[in-house]
């Protein structure tokens, strides 16, 4: 209590702007435990970098704690980075305060004598890091909270080859930003700053020129440019490069949801940006069956994941989950890859643990290796950055709707995503098919596979304590069976020597049927989380029958 006091009293005393000190005074007055809450620690900058709720406060996404921030990853940089001319791109989304948040991180990298390279309006996340690698920067910065509510927002730090930072950068930067305990310390400006280029219609050319490069079937595309898409951005990023890319590919009648082009960080159409969720995807559905369009494509407000929905046999729409997508994505092009007589020795794809092992099914009927990874994308773009020069990356995504094809992005990208998407519809029609035959022709050959995920929320303290109680009790007692089938396998990513991967409280259990169960506490909220997959004609009432063993 004292402590926290006493941070209300450096900042309402201290050198802070008038409408912050204006804000706390609200909160003295009308909500003390949003004062508190605002108060009682600072941030955390973690390995994923910032997230947080917006407003004044240590423990508040605010110009302070961003100045703080980027302090940190600008003494990082300073001492250690050998790059003669040290730069950093920047990019931001619609959310309230990305902008002012990316010109803060912009004034304080500038004022430590480091180059910015800064877009001049929203951006997505795939695009700063295609703009790190094109101006050979050593960092970069994204301002978004993803598909998190309007409440929010966040930093996101990728390295030089345009990944998300990994082990051992992300601690160290961790390290320094830790060192910065106040405002004070931050350097906002400067007699001699460095250089601030914007970046604009150059990067977008170049960005999109690059991704449509990777193009496998536009002959099919210009024979099929009629198959209609209702294409939604969520109010975000995508707004500015899916319809453009789409155009370019050869579909130039995306059907748009017009309220839902407004690039607003209040979201004002949804309850969550969350293309993940049907309740998203709403309006883009009902614009679907006005227009009677095939496809719909709904992208996050950082234009980095996609959702799609399909129509049926019965010319009902449906969605796709993150697994099906990304399955059927690498089916795509695997596929053609194959008959343009591309998929050679040294092609690769990735995916992480918690994905549709159909993936691994599907890369081994092409004969493609297939990495694994914890989650989370950055370990996909670090396979990528190890295996430069020695193989090519084909493919990879994640069953939480992220994606991506080539190298020239390190992360997940909606724009070559919905490219993909689109050209895979295209490729299915030459054939007489849709997207949904398309996918039963790939159960049909590699298994009919079914995944779900459970989330068991347990908050506070004692939560914590149940939920390493449940990681205990399935490290000490693992199960023996799944859906009455023997448990083959059990991998425990403790171990990073049996697993070569870094270290995580994850685990794994096999069954000879060829389904699989992952149990994961979340990193960032008050959960465990479950992921099921099964396997064969009875899948679904295998999930249904995991889901009580286990959850």
């Amino acid at each position: 209590m004292a402590n926290y006091l006493d941070n209300v009293k450096a900042w309402l005393e201290g050198d802070f702007d008038e409408r912050t000190k204006a804000e706390i005074r609200e909160l003295q007055k009308n909500d003390p435990a949003g004062l508190e809450d605002a108060f009682y620690k600072n941030l955390e900058f973690g390995t994923g970098g910032l997230r947080g709720i917006m407003g004044p406060g240590t423990n508040r996404m605010n110009a302070y704690t961003v100045g703080m921030a980027t302090q940190g990853l600008a003494n990082y940089i300073l001492a250690h980075s050998d790059s003669p001319e040290k730069s950093v791109c920047i990019s931001f989304d619609s959310r309230n305060h990305s902008a002012e948040f990316a010109e803060i991180a912009s004034k304080v990298l500038s004022a430590n004598g480091i180059t910015v390279y800064i877009f001049d309006g929203i951006r997505p996340t795939p695009e700063m890091s295609y703009a790190v690698r094109l101006k050979g920067s050593v960092a970069g910065i994204m301002i978004t909270a993803s598909h998190n509510p309007k409440e929010y927002n966040g930093y996101k730090v990728s390295w030089s080859d345009g990944g998300q930072v990994t082990a051992p950068v992300d601690e160290a930067i961790v390290a320094e930003v830790a060192k910065v305990s106040s405002p004070s310390m931050v350097k906002f400006s400067s007699e001699k700053p460095a250089p601030v280029h914007k970046m604009g219609a150059e990067v977008d050319e170049k960005y999109l020129s690059d991704l449509l490069s990777l193009s496998l079937s536009p002959e099919a595309c210009k024979r099929h440019g009629d198959i209609k898409i209702v294409y939604t951005p969520l109010h975000g990023c995508g707004v500015r490069m899916v319809p453009e890319i789409l155009k370019r590919l050869g579909f130039p009648n995306v059907i748009h949801v017009p309220e839902q082009d407004v690039s607003d960080g209040n979201f004002p159409t949804v309850v969550s940006p969350n293309p993940e969720e049907s309740a998203a995807l709403k309006m883009a559905i009902d614009k679907a069956e006005e227009t009677g369009a095939d496809i719909v494509i709904g992208t996050d407000p950082d234009a980095d994941r996609m959702g799609i929905a399909v129509r049926d046999n019965d010319g009902k729409i449906v969605l796709f989950n993150g697994n099906q997508t990304a399955s059927l994505l690498t089916y795509y092009i695997l596929s053609r890859r194959a008959e343009l007589g591309t998929l050679g020795e040294g092609k690769y794809v990735v995916k992480t643990i918690v994905t549709s092992e159909l993936i691994t099914d599907i890369c081994r009927g092409f004969g493609v290796p297939v990495y694994n990874v914890l989650t989370g994308f950055k370990y996909i773009a670090e396979v990528v950055k190890r295996n430069e020069g020695n193989g090519e990356f084909v493919c990879g995504g994640e069953e939480s709707y992220g994606f991506n094809v080539g190298e020239f992005v390190r992360d997940k990208d909606a724009q070559v995503s919905a490219m993909m998407i689109a050209e895979c519809a295209a490729w299915a029609a030459e054939r007489g098919l849709t997207l949904y035959l398309l996918m039963q022709e790939v159960y049909e050959k590699f298994g009919y596979r079914k995944e779900a995920l459970v989330n068991v929320v347990r908050k506070g303290i004692s939560g914590k304590k149940e939920i390493d109680a449940m990681m205990d009790a399935l490290r000490s007692n693992p199960p023996k069976e799944l859906c009455g089938s023997a448990v083959t396998k059990l991998i425990d990513y403790l171990d990073p020597a049996a697993t070569g991967q870094p270290k995580s409280n994850v685990l794994q259990f096999f069954d000879v049927d060829g389904d699989v169960v992952s149990v994961r506490p979340s990193g960032t909220e008050p959960k465990i989380k479950f992921y099921f997959g099964a396997r064969g004609a009875d899948a679904d009432s295998k999930i249904a029958a995991l889901k009580a063993q286990f959850a």
